[in-house]
C-alpha cells in the first residue's frame, strides 16, 4: 500500500473489529434499498457514493422540461439513513479494488476494509463510439446536471428564437430532436411538445412556440417496441396528437452544430437543430470492468460492460462480492437477461441485503427471483400505457395508475407531497413553474475532422 494512503478499517461505524464489515458502492436504487434490508443485520454498513443524495432518475425528464425542481426528486442519504445506526454514509468516489486485501479505494486516497462488498454504481450514456463527439453535443438524461443542461439549452432556445429576425435560424432554433424512442425518448418528446404547445403558448411576443418541431428519432419500426405492439403503436399515435413527429425506422447518422443527419429507411435527411437530446442507449458504469478486470473476470462482461453475475447475484468464485442494479447481468433460468430498470435494481438490492444478513447469521437463501410487475411509461398529460402480464392499460386510467406508483416510489414522505401538489398545481394550470434557465450556456463547437477529444 502506497504511503499516502489513509486506510479507514475499524469495523465501519461502530468500530468493533469482529463486526463483519459491509461496503456499499452506490446510492441509487439497489444500493439504497440494500442497505435499508440490512437496518437489523449484525454489521456494520459503509454506503459510498460520489453525491451525497439519492436521485429519483424516472423523473429528471420532468426537471429538464420546467415540470418539477431538483429538490422534488432527490432525498440527502444522511436524512435518508438518519435513524439507522449501522449505516455510515461516505461522500466518495472509488476508483480502484484489492480483493486479495479486502479492500476498496477512494480517490482522496482512502482505502476500506470489507467483509462483504456489493457495488451498485448503475449505467450511464453509451454513444456506439462517438461519445467523444456527441457527448457535449447531445446530452442524456441520468444526472440532475444533465437535466438542468438540457433544461438550459431548451429554454434558450425560445429565448434567442424571440430575439431573431431571420426566419431559418428560428425554424432552427424551435425544432428538438430526440434520439431514441424508448421510456426516456418518449417522455421528453411528449413533455416538451406540452411545453411548447401549452405551457408557453402566450408567453412570447416576436414568435409563437406552438411553431415549434419535436422530433423523435427511432431506430425500430415502433417507439417502446417492448411493450406489446398495440401500446406501442398508441403510444405513437398518443405522441403525434401532442404534435410530435416520429420518425420510425431512422438512425443517427451524424450530429453537427446547426443540424444533424439521420438516415431514414436508408435515405440521409438533414434536420436543422441546435438542440439534440440522446435517449438512444447506455452503458454500464466503468466501475464494473474496473472490478472484474482486477479479479480477473474481464471476460465475463457483456458489450454494455455489464459484469456477469450468479443466481444469488454475487461472482462466480467470490461468494462475498455481489453485483446488482444496471451493473449486473443477470440471466433468467430461461435465458433471458434481465433489464436496466428500476425495479429489478431494487428487487436485487433487497434480496442482497436478506441475502448477506443471512450469511452473518449462517443461514441459507434461494436464489434471486424478479418478479415483473410490469412496465409503464408516460407520453404526456393524461397519456400513458401499462402492461403487467396480460393486463394492458391506455390512457387517463394509465396515467393515473404511473403517477401513484412514481410518487409511491420515491424516497421521502416530503417528496411526495410537493411531487402531489406540483403536479395538481401543473395540471390545473396547464403551467410549468420550474422553467428556470441556470448555469452558463457551454460552447457548442463544431468537432473538426479527426478530433475526438
Amino acid at each position: 500500500m502506497q504511503a499516502s494512503q489513509k486506510q479507514q478499517d475499524t469495523g465501519g461505524p461502530s468500530g468493533s473489529k469482529g463486526t463483519p464489515r459491509i461496503v456499499i458502492i452506490g446510492g441509487g436504487f439497489a444500493g439504497m434499498m440494500c442497505a435499508k434490508q440490512l437496518r437489523r443485520a449484525k454489521g456494520s454498513i459503509q454506503l459510498i457514493d460520489k453525491r451525497n443524495f439519492h436521485l429519483f432518475q424516472p423523473l429528471l425528464y420532468q426537471v429538464a422540461t420546467g415540470g418539477l425542481s431538483p429538490a422534488n426528486i432527490a432525498a440527502p442519504l444522511r436524512s435518508i439513513f438518519r435513524s439507522q445506526k449501522n449505516v455510515q454514509v461516505l461522500m466518495g468516489t472509488v476508483v480502484d479494488f484489492r480483493p486479495e486485501e479486502q479492500l476498496v479505494l477512494l480517490e482522496d486516497g482512502t482505502s476500506l476494509g470489507y467483509d462483504y462488498l456489493v457495488l451498485g454504481t448503475g449505467s450511464t450514456h453509451h454513444y456506439f463510439g462517438r461519445d467523444a463527439e456527441w457527448e457535449r453535443m447531445a446530452p442524456g438524461l441520468k444526472t440532475i446536471e444533465d437535466a438542468t443542461v438540457i433544461r438550459r439549452r431548451v429554454l434558450s432556445a425560445f429565448e434567442r428564437a424571440e430575439k431573431s429576425t431571420d426566419r431559418e435560424e428560428i425554424r432552427r432554433l424551435l425544432t428538438f430532436v430526440i434520439v431514441g424512442g424508448g421510456p426516456t425518448g418518449v417522455e421528453m418528446a411528449g413533455s416538451i411538445a406540452e411545453l411548447a404547445r401549452q405551457t408557453m403558448r402566450y408567453d412570447f411576443r416576436a414568435i409563437d412556440p406552438r411553431d415549434a418541431r419535436v422530433i423523435l428519432v427511432e431506430n425500430s419500426k415502433l417507439v417502446l417496441d417492448r411493450y406489446h405492439e398495440s401500446l406501442s403503436k398508441r403510444a405513437g399515435a398518443d405522441l403525434v396528437s401532442l404534435g410530435v413527429e416520429v420518425m420510425n425506422e431512422t438512425r443517427l447518422a451524424e450530429i453537427l452544430h446547426d443540424h444533424v443527419v439521420v438516415l431514414h429507411q436508408g435515405n440521409p435527411q438533414a434536420i436543422p437543430t441546435e438542440t439534440v437530446i440522446w435517449a438512444a442507449g447506455v452503458k454500464a458504469s466503468p466501475l464494473g470492468r474496473k472490478l472484474a478486470e482486477r479479479l480477473g473476470m474481464a471476460e465475463s462482461l457483456d458489450r454494455g460492460g455489464r459484469v456477469a453475475v450468479q443466481s444469488d447475484c454475487s461472482l462466480a468464485g467470490h461468494s462475498n462480492i455481489f453485483v446488482i442494479g444496471d451493473l449486473a447481468n443477470f440471466t433468467t433460468p430461461d435465458g433471458k437477461s434481465l433489464p436496466g430498470v428500476a425495479p429489478v435494481a431494487m428487487q436485487q438490492g433487497v434480496y442482497v441485503g436478506k441475502r448477506i444478513a443471512a450469511l452473518i447469521a449462517g443461514r441459507t437463501t434461494g436464489p434471486f427471483e424478479y418478479w415483473d410487475k410490469g412496465n409503464m411509461a408516460t407520453i404526456g398529460r393524461s397519456h400513458a400505457i401499462v402492461e403487467s402480464g396480460n393486463m394492458r392499460l391506455t390512457g387517463k386510467l394509465a396515467w393515473l395508475a404511473w403517477l401513484f406508483i412514481h410518487v409511491l416510489y420515491l424516497a421521502r414522505f416530503e417528496n411526495r407531497v410537493l411531487v402531489l401538489f406540483q403536479w395538481f398545481w401543473n395540471y390545473v394550470t396547464r403551467n410549468r413553474t420550474a422553467r428556470l434557465i441556470t448555469g452558463a450556456e457551454e460552447a457548442m463547437i463544431e468537432p473538426k475532422n479527426g478530433d475526438n477529444s
